[in-house]
């Protein structure tokens, strides 16, 4: 569905979740699905893996829920998926929950209203699509809801203002994207709004600061990219900040230690990667730390407790 290049949360400032999980992802693409996890520490270190558990797949997306949980949902396993994987409040991953809504991959999801998340875009085997799947607070996802704005897949998602979110990038028919769609404190998607930034796909997004978000690394006129993309409380996104860290894409993250969040794994066009880059509570991205656990791409992250 797209062009082969070589061989997508904070509640409140004050609530903040502490840790996080990377999950899932192929360490040999195409295949080489894998459904190991690594827990993030309230300081940012990574664990090392963790055994996985449910379907293996790639180009799923994870948000947390419940103010304290996280879901990793949809994917593909060579064809798309709905099956889901609920977070408990301690990193556990449950095993496989029967999906609901049309199977796609290469979405995003980030939480809403404090303790809800949401699913959206993606691509179905078929054809790019717009729909998205609510969450609840206790972790129900629900069927499909009529898509709004572009049909698009490789985007990523983060919360903002506490208690919203958004959708941005991604990839359409015949190019790349910056459009992004803002998504309300009672999960309504809104239309497209203008794009900011350079056009990319398969970049990585997380809260940071109680009530902020970025949009870092991707794939962007036929190179990979480590700029980044501010987003203020207000949902605004800012142009261009330049790279920190090994430009790719197919990368993953999360928020971590209540106000800071964490870029992870990835592929740089070479090599598929388990470095991992910090977001400090400003925004403000670090150099790459060593990678822990095993190098993947096409996975996804979310915060927990």
């Amino acid at each position: 569905m797209f062009p082969i290049i070589p061989a997508n949360s904070v509640t409140a400032a004050s609530a903040g979740n502490d840790e996080g999980i990377f999950g899932f992802g192929v360490v040999t693409y195409p295949a080489g699905y894998v459904s190991m996890s690594n827990l993030v520490s309230n300081a940012g270190v990574v664990a090392t893996d963790t055994t996985g558990v449910g379907t293996g797949r790639r180009h799923l997306a994870a948000t947390q829920y419940g103010g304290d949980k996280g879901i990793f949902g949809f994917g593909s396993t060579g064809s798309a998926t709905a099956v889901t994987n609920l977070v408990s409040n301690t990193g556990v991953v449950a095993t496989d929950t029967t999906g609901v809504g049309t199977a796609q991959y290469a979405l995003a999801a980030c939480s809403y209203g404090e303790d809800k998340g949401i699913f959206g875009y993606g691509e179905t085997d078929s054809a790019y699509v717009s729909i998205s799947n609510l969450v609840s607070n206790t972790g129900v996802v629900a069927t499909d809801t009529t898509g709004v704005g572009t049909a698009r897949g490789h985007v990523a998602a983060c919360e903002y203002g506490g208690d919203k979110g958004i959708f941005g990038y991604g990839y359409a028919p015949s190019s790349a994207r910056s459009l992004t769609n803002l998504v309300s404190n009672t999960g309504v998607v809104a239309t497209d709004t203008t794009g900011v930034g350079t056009a990319r796909y398969t970049p990585g997004a997380c809260s940071y600061g109680g009530d902020k978000g970025i949009f870092a690394y991707g794939y962007a006129s036929a190179s990979y990219v480590s700029m980044s993309n501010l987003v203020s409380n207000a949902g605004v996104v800012s142009s261009d900040v330049t790279g920190v860290g090994t430009g790719r894409a197919y990368s993953a993250a999360c928020e971590y230690g209540g106000d800071k969040g964490i870029f992870g794994y990835g592929y740089d066009g070479s090599n598929v990667g388990s470095m991992t880059n910090l977001v400090s509570n400003a925004g403000v991205i670090a150099t790459d730390t060593t990678g822990v656990g095993s190098a993947r791409r096409n996975l996804a992250a979310c915060s927990f407790n």
